[in-house]
């Protein structure tokens, strides 16, 4: 332990949420929290202001700019805090994106108070911190990646849960429809399906998106 805390930033668009994590980081000696934000972009801009050590990171924040895009926005710094996903979300459409963003680490909300602790002090010191079903999920992919789905091929298929149609997808995407009917195709070989409702309830039951 240093003399100097943790600097921590919390970044999370419900006020109770980051009541919680300020209570639970605030028994800790060594961890100091100096800010928190509601915005994910609020989030960038404080980060950027270089008195920061580790943020922590939802995922989701309503309108605007996401915890993933956040987290890719603040690793871009020189020098760049840590950044920690503290979220409910544990689905590969939201892990793989915070993941190749530059998170450190990946903790779900229900982990215990000396969990989130232990795992700031992590994040701090430059090592990973995931919880065990992402990191499950995580080993999982790299045991088949023949059957895993892509980051891409993840995303079309959330929008396909959205009800968007392959048009509408390719320009969510900037991509051309028929580089999405690729993708789908490749996604029904993969999951073993023959059409875009099979997908969709088979990729929610393996917990590859969001239900």
């Amino acid at each position: 332990m240093t003399d100097t805390p943790i600097r921590v930033l919390l970044a999370d668009d419900h006020p109770v949420v980051r009541a919680g994590l300020r209570a639970v980081l605030g028994t800790e000696a060594d961890i100091e929290v100096v800010a928190e934000t509601a915005t994910a972009e609020d989030a960038v801009a404080r980060a950027a202001q270089g008195d920061i050590d580790v943020v922590l990171m939802d995922i989701q924040f309503g309108k605007g700019m996401n915890g993933a895009e956040a987290t890719a926005a603040i690793a871009g710094h020189t020098p760049a805090p840590r950044v920690l996903i503290v979220t409910t979300y544990d689905s590969d459409a939201d892990i793989l994106p915070a993941i190749e963003a530059g998170a450190t680490g990946y903790l779900l909300k229900d982990a215990p108070p000396e969990d989130l602790a232990a795992a700031v002090r992590t994040a701090a010191a430059g090592r990973t911190t995931l919880a065990s079903s992402v990191a499950d999920r995580l080993m999982a992919r790299l045991r088949t990646p023949g059957t895993a789905l892509t980051r891409r091929e993840t995303e079309v298929l959330a929008l396909v849960a959205e009800g968007l149609s392959n048009q509408a997808i390719g320009q969510r995407l900037h991509l051309t429809e028929g580089t999405v009917k690729s993708h789908l195709a490749r996604i029904y070989t993969k999951l073993g399906v023959d059409s875009r409702t099979a997908a969709v309830a088979t990729a929610t039951d393996l917990g590859l998106i969001r239900r």
